[in-house]
């Protein structure tokens, strides 16, 4: 019995109609944290997250809520401590939002599932909080997917639970509503004490929200850990077997592969005005060197993902004259110079030296990768 942790599995082995599919599960959890699940399609985050609800029953092992072995509570119980909200279609006939929202309250009411007027309180505060209260009349089938999401986070809400499983909650929801719906989960979380379990595939909103993150890909999990832990190049692109680009911790994107080829464009930049024209030029498929840039720049991580070569200085020193001569030597063989620099500070005045050189040199100078 581990009374220090809320949620914790021991051995758990998940998989279908007996055969397993992921091993050895081991996961602790704190009353209000929040875990994600992150990886591949097809790895087996939903599979792991119908195991701890019951929803599939799990090969081997143990899941544990406040000490007590899921298998050993009844239904009433487990609804009454887990909400669920799933990517299975919900079955709804002539039932209007709020009839959905209201069976989160079944757990609690009679045989003859009458709500009581705290049950109809619960209900009404539910769909106010996830911004719904306005569709409660109309059909939950006849409403947007975004729409059917905040609903049933309604749902799970009303039921007063102590843990919310969620499976791509974000799914078909616009920026908006994704950032309000994740906000709301921390808000339960940290004002509520609720602990959170989901699955999400924005890597940089996993970043954002969680308290622990845990790889899912083949047999085993990967990685499990804080999101310092997890969220770094290497990690994320075995994860995700990229072969094909890049993930970028700093901007939590993944980034398309740089253009191939031999480079005829240099790009001065620095203090983040390289990055729009890195893009252009990489949508281009033109192959471009930059400099010299800072290694606290944004750009030097940009940069790295997508230029062919990247010329740089030690963070916050003056652009020494060897790290010039370098990026001079090499510009010497671009036809054609973006200046993105407006101004020059004391720490990389040598950029305006390369600019001048590529004046004098009658390059062709562009201010923007859009006139190409």
């Amino acid at each position: 019995m581990n009374k220090e942790y809320f949620f914790y599995t021991k051995k758990l082995t998940v998989g279908y109609n007996g055969k397993p599919l992921i091993k050895d599960i081991e996961v602790n959890l704190k009353k209000g944290q929040i875990l994600t699940l992150i990886g591949p399609n097809g790895s087996g985050k939903s599979t792991i997250l119908k195991s701890i609800t019951k929803h599939l029953k799990s090969i081997c092992g143990t899941i544990y809520i406040d000490s007590e072995s899921i298998e050993s509570m009844s239904n009433k119980d487990m609804a009454q401590k887990v909400s669920v909200m799933l990517t299975d279609k919900l079955k709804t006939e002539l039932m209007t939002c709020k009839d959905v929202v209201e069976t989160g309250r079944y757990p609690y009411t009679g045989m003859l599932g009458i709500l009581s007027e705290e049950d109809n309180l619960q209900v009404r505060n539910a769909m106010e909080l996830v911004n719904a209260w306005e569709l409660r009349d109309r059909d939950f089938t006849e409403i947007s997917d975004g729409q059917r999401q905040r609903i049933l986070l309604a749902r799970a809400i009303c039921q007063e639970p102590e843990i919310i499983v969620l499976d791509e909650p974000t799914s078909f929801l616009d920026i908006h509503y994704e950032l309000e719906l994740l906000s709301i989960l921390r808000t339960l979380a940290e004002e509520r004490n609720i602990t959170v379990i989901m699955s999400l595939h924005e890597l940089d909103m996993a970043q954002k929200v969680s308290d622990l993150v845990m790889c899912v890909k083949g047999e085993y999990i990967t990685h499990l850990g804080a999101p310092e832990e997890i969220f770094q190049k290497e990690l994320i692109s075995q994860l995700y077997d990229l072969s094909n680009g890049s993930y970028n911790p700093l901007f939590g994107s993944f980034e398309m592969e740089r253009p191939k080829g031999k480079p005829k464009v240099f790009v001065i930049a620095g203090g983040g005005t390289g990055i729009a024209e890195y893009r252009i030029l990489q949508k281009k498929g033109i192959p471009f060197v930059t400099g010299i840039l800072h290694k606290n720049d944004i750009d030097y991580q940009l940069a790295q993902d997508l230029a062919s070569e990247v010329f740089f200085e030690k963070s916050f020193d003056p652009i020494s004259e060897a790290v010039f001569q370098n990026a001079l030597d090499r510009m010497n063989s671009c036809n054609i110079v973006i200046n993105c620099l407006k101004t020059y500070g004391e720490i990389n005045m040598k950029n305006k030296a390369l600019y001048r050189e590529a004046v004098s040199q009658g390059k062709k100078i562009l201010e923007s990768a859009d006139m190409l």
